[in-house]
């Protein structure tokens, strides 16, 4: 037997004592005395009701019914004696509102209707006159309101219970949208790619063995860099169980960012689109969600043009404004066709990653020919990021 339990068991037996010292102590003592004396002894109840609920509401039922029945006295003194008992029937009230707020609804009901059927028989055959109406109203009303009180208890722990399931029900479904987003851009690109260049690797094979055997090469060097982000990307959800060795965790990369957006120009080259790569504007760090999100909208883009647009060039500019950074890859290429697949997810994740960040994506055909996405990510205030970097 645990403590807690022997406390509780400690407890229910200290209560029925108290009140048969109560009950045969002093049978003689006013009704105020005896409801003051029940309704401190079912304090000693307080492990029972946390354990089982409805043991401890029949333990107070049984004392606070044994002080009312319990008086003695002559005749005369009697109605005296029984004067304000009835409220002793409070302790098995406030037993009664905890069972309601914590029990089955079921079992609730029927702990209700065992003590109403309780008290108003009590009531009924020791109350006189015009005291049966008065006690009958109070028993009413305060059994009522531990009831109520019971209820509101419990509407506000099921409506607490159901958002947090809803929280966590959103925050699962933010966390694979974003683990979906990572996948796509990270994986998309370096696909398209190989794609490309083992098309024209199978082409000249036998005529330009040299084209060919480069083809390989950038298909080699670009499926190593996917399988290291990858890796990155697993070890970084492994994380999250702690059962990842710490050099597995030293081996990790930074994310990637604008920094890296020469190198996505180069793979892109090698895949037959030459990119322009323009900056303009103050160059500065900025914050790392900003500069990922940037960094995949551009990786995203590039790979649209190399897959769909049909062209061997496009410009990619960055500009780094007083309040936004903004991003936008140009191509003059045949724009949206018919061969588009309608269910890619590229435009829904680039504009996923700048609301993230409370920015702006727009993406669309150029009216001269070609196709655009323009993005706009705020910075915050210099001066705030400056006290909150203190």
């Amino acid at each position: 037997m645990t403590r807690t339990k022997a406390m509780a068991w400690a407890g229910g037996a200290s209560y029925l004592l108290m009140v048969g010292l109560l009950v045969g102590g002093a049978p003689r003592a006013p009704g105020m005395v005896h409801a003051a004396g029940a309704l401190l002894a079912v304090t000693l109840l307080a492990g029972v009701v946390r354990r089982m609920p409805l043991l401890a509401l029949a333990l107070a039922l049984f004392g606070s019914t044994a002080v009312v029945v319990g008086a003695q006295g002559p005749v005369d003194e009697r109605l005296a004696a029984y004067q304000g008992r009835f409220l002793s029937y409070l302790a098995v009230d406030l037993v009664l509102g905890f069972v309601v707020a914590t029990c089955a609804r079921r079992a609730s009901i029927a702990a209700v209707a065992v003590s109403f059927t309780v008290q108003f028989l009590v009531i009924g055959g020791f109350a006189h006159g015009d005291d049966l109406t008065g006690d009958g109203v109070i028993a009413v009303l305060a059994m009522a309101a531990s009831c109520m009180a019971g209820l509101l208890s419990r509407e506000r722990r099921e409506h607490a219970a159901a958002l947090r399931t809803q929280e966590v029900a959103e925050a699962v479904t933010a966390e694979r949208l974003r683990i979906a987003r990572e996948l796509h851009d990270m994986v998309a690109h370096s696909i398209g790619i190989i794609a490309i260049q083992a098309g024209v690797g199978s082409r000249v094979i036998q005529t330009q063995p040299a084209q060919a055997q480069e083809a390989l090469r950038t298909i080699e060097a670009t499926s190593r860099q996917t399988l290291s982000s990858l890796r990155r990307t697993l070890v970084a959800l492994r994380q999250a169980d702690g059962g990842e060795t710490a050099s597995a965790q030293s081996s990790l990369a930074p994310a990637p960012g604008l920094a890296d957006v020469g190198r996505l120009a180069a793979a892109t080259a090698d895949a037959g689109v030459r990119v322009d790569v323009r900056r303009s504007g103050r160059r500065r760090p900025v914050p790392a969600d900003i500069d990922l999100a940037a960094y995949r909208i551009v990786q995203e883009a590039l790979t649209n043009v190399v897959r769909h647009a049909g062209t061997g060039y496009c410009r990619v500019s960055i500009d780094y404004g007083d309040e936004d950074l903004s991003v936008e890859v140009v191509d003059d290429g045949c724009g949206v066709t018919g061969n588009v697949p309608p269910h890619g997810f590229g435009i829904v994740g680039m504009r996923e990653r700048a609301a993230l960040v409370n920015g702006h994506l727009s993406a669309g055909p150029r009216p001269e020919g070609g196709f655009r996405v323009a993005a706009r990510l705020p910075l915050p205030d210099p001066s705030h990021a400056a006290v909150e970097a203190r």
